[in-house]
Order: structure tokens, then sequence, then C-alpha cells
């Protein structure tokens, strides 16, 4: 168990800009061993923490990650689950939000803090901004409430002064540093002079039963966004694709498509043969909310669920977890409409 007088956290290094530097000779960015972290953030060695680090080997640039290496993640976490009073996720920014609505699920009623950051520039850089990142991420893995459990009990996101729920998050800029948004989710805290937590947002798990880790998916799902002017045939071989289980359909505004017969049918014929269609809007901000025009209605007629005010990594990896499980089509349904690690909210809760 860990000791509750030093505070313990795990820093796990997949890869990514944080873990950078910059070769003197090449000017290109390459992958340090990550036993010299404290040689490059000296800054750690003040905290009163027993701080440990895994490296993923070779390091995994974020366009690589996939869902074995989310499986590696929590199975990491997991094995250090009871050694650890919080875990840091150093993580390439591009596919961060993906990896992080993925272990919402698939660390089942989660008691300790699970922080995935990273940076935009690397950590032996003068101007980084991922030493800043690195050490609050830290505070929050360690904090906790005068009981004695975690203050965040949930996975998240930590950039630019917000602690964002990780499964409500999303990448929004490439060049800044503030990188990601939650659109549709306020913040969990906010880092300035002190670390202002906001207790009513945060997920309370149920003390009474454990962590629960999750090992299987299914990656036979696609995105389909909706333009003006798709053709029939590019959706039609979209979900006539063999093997296809899941469908993202990102439509217009409040969840609105074509009324063109020919699009309907190819839905409605779709989710008759098994495959689950959920509609999220192309809007970052804002709800599906599909009895709202008639347009929308003509889509939940056909079979489609809605996914509410959901980002479409939260989407996504949700499918492939509950389709990785062997459920039938109705519990797979079920679970897609209610929120199972407060990745959307139902209207009028």
């Amino acid at each position: 168990m860990t000791n509750s007088n030093y505070p313990s956290v795990l820093l796990i290094y997949t890869g990514g800009t944080i873990g950078m530097r910059q070769n003197p000779e090449t000017g290109a960015l390459e992958a340090f061993d990550f036993s010299q972290l404290q040689e490059n953030v000296p800054e750690l060695r003040r905290f009163n923490y027993r701080i440990s680090s895994y490296q993923f080997n070779p390091p995994i640039d974020s366009s690589d990650m996939e869902p074995s290496l989310w499986t590696k993640l929590v199975r990491i976490i997991t094995e250090n689950y009871d050694e650890y009073d919080g875990f840091v996720i150093l993580h390439g920014t591009d596919t961060m939000a993906y990896t992080a609505s993925a272990l919402s699920f698939m660390l089942e009623n989660l008691q300790k803090p699970v922080i995935l950051t990273g940076s935009q520039l690397p950590i032996g850089i003068l101007r980084t901004d991922g030493k800043e990142n690195l050490i609050t991420s830290i505070e929050i893995a360690a904090a906790k409430n005068v009981d004695g459990t975690a203050l965040i009990p949930e996975v998240c996101i930590f950039f630019e002064n917000h602690l964002m729920r990780g499964n409500r998050t999303t990448k929004i800029n490439a060049e800044n540093f503030n990188a990601f948004r939650s659109y549709n989710y306020p913040p969990l805290a906010e880092a300035g002079i002190h670390i202002k937590y906001e207790y009513d947002r945060i997920l309370k798990p149920d003390y009474t039963r454990p962590m629960k880790s999750h090992y299987l998916y299914d990656t036979n799902v696609v995105i389909l966004t909706l333009f003006p002017g798709i053709q029939e045939n590019v959706i039609r071989s979209v979900l006539k694709t063999p093997g296809l289980r899941a469908v993202v359909l990102k439509t217009y505004g409040s969840g609105n498509a074509p009324q063109k017969r020919w699009f309907i049918d190819l839905l409605r014929e779709a989710t008759a043969n098994g495959i689950i269609i959920v509609n999220i809007s192309q809007c970052p901000s804002g709800m599906v909310e599909m009895s709202r025009y008639e347009t929308g209605l003509h889509l939940l007629d056909a079979g489609v669920i809605s996914g509410y005010d959901s980002t479409v990594e939260s989407v996504i990896t949700k499918l492939m977890f509950l389709l990785g499980h062997g459920m039938g089509n109705e519990e797979i349904r079920h679970l897609m409409s209610i929120p199972i690690a407060g990745e959307f909210t139902i209207p009028n809760e």
C-alpha cells in the first residue's frame, strides 16, 4: 500500500514533444532517456514526493498511438495501482484526447488520478510549456482529500493551467500553448497562484467496489463526416465496409442531416443489419437534439442514436470499448445512450 506520509506518483512517458531535446549537431528533436528527467526538471527535487518513472522503449510518436498501447497503459497502471497515489502520463498532443477518452472507459470505477499532459515545446527548450504542465500535473496527481481519498479520481488532461475531464477534451490548436479545450464541460480545476478545484464537477467513484481494468476493444468503427454534395456511392461504400460494426456520424448543427430518401434508407438498412450509428455534431460546442428539427427526426426513425454533446474522441473510443466486450446490440445501444464515465450530458439532468 502507499505511504500516506509521502505522496507517490508514477510518471509514465509514452513519447511526444515533452520528452525530446534538440540534437546540438543536427538540430533535430530526439527523445531522451527519461532517467535524465531530473536533470532537465531540477524543480522535481523540491517535491517531498516519491516520484518513479516508466518509459516506453522506444518512445511512441502520438500519431502512432493505437488501442494495443492503451491496453499497455492500463496494464502498467493496474500493476502499480496499489503502490502509487496517482499517475501522470506524458503523451504527445495529437492523440492525447483519444487516449484519455479510452482510459476513462478502460479503468472502470477509477479511484486515483490519471493525469495526461505534454507540451508544445520540448522540455529542454528555454520557453517550454512542459515544465509547468508536468509540475502541476504531479501536484494534482498527489492531491488528497482530508479523508485520504484522491481529490481527482478520474482520467484528466492538464494543459495550460486547466485540468479537464479527459473524455470531454479535444485538441484545438497546433501552434499555441492552449492546445486543448473542453467545450461542453467546465474545467475541474484551474492553476494560478493556487490550484482552484471545482469539487462539484469531479466524478465520485463507488468506494465499496474496486477499480476494474478492461483490455478488450474492437476497431471495426468509422467516422463519417457529412458535407454538402456528399455522394450516395460514398456513403453506401462506407456503410457496406466488410466487418463494420459502428459509425460515428458527424452531422450539422444540432444533429441535422440531408433528408434525401436514399440517405435515410441507407442508414435504416445499416441499423437493421446491426451497425450502430451514433450522431454527433460537427460543431465543437453544443448538443445534438434530434427531436428539434424534422431532419433529426428522420435520423431517429432510422435507428440512429444521439451522441448528445460528446466529443468525437469519446464516442469512437467508447464504441471500440463496448464492441470489444461481446455485448449484444441492444445493450451497446443502451450504454451508448447513457454516460458511463461522465462523457456527455443528458439534457434536463
